[in-house]
């Protein structure tokens, strides 16, 4: 990310939080006083993007991201077959998980 756009997310986030208008002028304005050189045209991409979207929506889904990877089960087989690996691999599972240590078991303990 460049330090033009970096800044211009900070003004938006700003122009935000204070409840002002997210507007070219304002973030120009915000980097200006700031010192921070930014490309002209970064401003009206930023106000062009808050005009369509809420800051809101893009702060609160900011970990919702894209969608994973969906994985099939391969071609159409038999049910019955399907239904004993699921079972074995939940056996699987269980084995494979860690029994939790005590204390005593390590010889020490935290608070000694």
């Amino acid at each position: 990310m460049s330090q033009s756009e970096l800044a211009c997310v900070y003004a938006a986030l700003i122009l935000h939080d204070d409840g002002l208008e997210i507007s070219a002028d304002n973030i120009q304005k915000l980097t200006a006083a700031a010192n921070v050189k930014v490309e002209p045209y970064w401003p009206g991409l930023f106000a062009k993007l808050f005009a369509n979207k809420s800051m809101d929506d893009l702060i609160t889904n900011v970990g919702a991201g894209g969608g994973g990877a969906i994985s099939s089960g391969g071609g159409g087989g038999g049910g019955a077959a399907a239904e004993a690996g699921g079972a074995a691999d939940k056996e699987e599972e269980k084995k494979d998980e860690p029994e939790e240590e005590s204390d005593e078991d390590m010889g020490f303990s935290l608070f000694d």
